[in-house]
């Protein structure tokens, strides 16, 4: 049976919750990783990296709020602290100084690490009938495996 937030059971909209913020938590450290990407890249593809780390962490801000605005209509608390972020997330910071294929390879695994944690996050919502949070995922996911394209075809 299909689910709005206010007809989950708070065991559903308690595992959901737990979902999406661990789905901002990954969005948040990897929108970090593309924001120094972006002011620290170097190199003969300087340009065109630039613009996607930059078009990166301005579709990953904007879905820190969406991720966040979807927890608060199930009544949940959005986690809003780097320190709980950085610990939740299995996304990593990148230490130090980094060559521009180190960059793609790690912004690639990141956005792969994303699709993945947004497809369980799905997943969950699809097991307590919350078709809202599902789409929501599925569109995120969506944008995440698009962004691992285009570092895979850098790469290659």
């Amino acid at each position: 049976m299909t689910q709005t937030a206010h007809t989950l059971s708070k065991d559903a909209s308690t595992a959901i919750v737990e979902a999406l913020n661990q789905s901002i938590a990954e969005t948040v450290v990897t929108t970090m990783l593309a924001q120094n990407f972006h002011w620290n890249v170097t190199g003969m593809a300087f340009a065109p990296l630039h613009d996607l780390f930059q078009t990166i962490y301005e579709d990953h801000f904007a879905a820190q709020d969406d991720l966040a605005e979807r927890i608060k209509a199930l009544d949940g608390h959005a986690e809003g602290s780097l320190a709980s972020m950085l610990q939740k997330s299995s996304v990593v910071e990148h230490p130090g100084r980094a060559s521009a294929k180190e960059m793609l390879e790690a912004m690639l695994k990141a956005q792969e690490t994303l699709a993945s944690t947004l497809a369980a996050c799905g997943e969950t919502a699809a097991e307590h009938g919350d078709t809202l949070t599902e789409d929501l995922c599925i569109a995120r996911g969506q944008q995440h495996e698009k962004f691992a394209w285009f570092l895979r075809a850098h790469l290659r």
